[in-house]
């Protein structure tokens, strides 16, 4: 095993290189959306759909990247994804319309998927022993990222030109994902070698074996819900605000209470996750979530919403930070990147279209009705409890 140092190390680099990744993407949504809508005289609805093309972009490549960090090592497939990161945000700067902000929705969310899987694999693997605990702090630096840097963009909105932001961040994100990418490596070094990695276990089941049981599909049904409904607020809190009257610095209050749980509530799952269990520690977020959507449209203080943002928020975090070690406990780690690949298609897939999408939509039609969205998007997370709750780790199975 290697030195605590070593390995706290490799731990710090994958949370920095998955730091710029989780600020872009969810932060511009909420944060450039009056601009978009400005800019290119577009909807909200309009707006929502880069949450889509987000998620398509991150699942064409999920299940591949778990594959491909075996072949070629999860520092070559993390410097990629800061490139595409980087990248496409500075060319975001000079986009014309609603079309080039989709591309760049498509290449943020396929380079989320290009560090995630590889550097979530690489933590859980040094610490075998406290995977939930480290699950959770790597995916507190991907959910706590826009809740740090969206009051940046907001602030630097009023005073540089939208163009120079993503210039600057750009290139930031660029320069710390290679950085961090340097770093990033499996046990002993090798990326095949599961000898030396104590994470594995020859009972590990096989990709086929795991599309047989029902462990499975609840995971992939939780997160096509339970990611539907945590997704929308990314569009719908800045929004929401505006709607009962609040200025745009302080309707991103809203966001910012669902980001920072989104993030720091990440850590806390994982914490708890690895004393209470995993199914429970999801259970209770997604029914506190719930409770939380019901209820805030009827409400009428700005610190209340917030707050209640900052449950769903916390919910959504669960839903990342606590699913790596259960879908561990339930398959092993032999085959945790393409098996975590699969179960992401759900949220892919399909949360875009049945959460932000079809809220936006809806928002739309309705000229919004906020409380027949939230009331959706609540009983979305009430199904999920119920199906986390279905899920048994093979551990107490066998």
């Amino acid at each position: 095993m290697i030195e605590k140092p070593g390995r706290a190390l490799i731990l710090m680099s994958c949370a920095c290189a998955v730091f710029w990744p989780g600020a872009f993407i969810f932060g511009f949504p909420g944060v450039m959306s009056q601009h978009w809508q400005q800019a290119f005289n577009v909807g909200g609805s309009a707006v929502g759909k880069t949450i889509f093309f987000v998620l398509i972009g991150a699942t064409c490549f999920m299940y591949l990247c778990g594959r491909w960090q075996e072949k070629y090592g999860p520092g070559k497939l993390a410097a990629l994804g800061a490139v595409l990161c980087g990248g496409s945000v500075i060319w975001l700067g000079r986009a014309e319309n609603m079309a080039a902000v989709y591309a760049w929705a498509f290449l943020a969310g396929a380079s989320s998927a290009f560090i995630y899987v590889p550097a979530l694999t690489v933590v859980q693997r040094w610490y075998p022993e406290r995977r939930g605990l480290v699950s959770g702090f790597f995916n507190m630096a991907f959910g706590l990222a826009a809740g740090v840097m969206s009051p940046v963009f907001t602030t630097l909105l009023s005073s540089w030109r939208y163009e120079t932001i993503n210039l600057v961040f750009g290139c930031v994100a660029l320069i710390v994902g290679l950085t961090a990418a340097t770093l990033i490596r499996f046990p002993d070094g090798h990326p095949s070698t599961s000898a030396a990695d104590p994470a594995f276990e020859p009972t590990s089941r096989s990709v086929v074996e795991a599309l047989q049981t029902r462990e499975f599909w609840c995971l992939w049904l939780t997160w096509v819900l339970a990611g539907a409904a945590g997704a929308s607020m990314l569009v719908l809190a800045t929004g929401f605000g505006l709607a009962r009257g609040l200025s745009l610095t302080r309707a991103v209050v809203l966001l910012t209470g669902f980001n920072l749980t989104n993030g720091i509530g990440r850590l806390v799952s994982g914490f708890i996750s690895d004393r209470l269990g995993n199914s429970r520690t999801m259970a209770v977020s997604f029914a506190c979530a719930a409770v939380a959507y019901l209820i805030m449209p009827h409400l009428e203080a700005i610190w209340l919403w917030a707050a209640l943002a900052a449950v769903i928020g916390y919910a959504f975090g669960t839903l990342f930070a606590v699913t790596a070690p259960l879908a561990g406990d339930c398959f092993g780690m032999a085959h945790f990147g393409a098996i975590f690949g699969l179960i992401f298609t759900g949220y892919g897939f399909l949360a875009g279209p049945l959460g932000p999408w079809l809220s936006g939509y809806i928002l739309d039609l309705t000229h919004g009705n906020y409380t027949l969205v939230f009331s959706y998007l609540g009983f979305m997370y009430l199904a999920s409890a119920g199906l986390i709750l279905l899920v048994r780790p093979w551990r107490e199975c066998r």
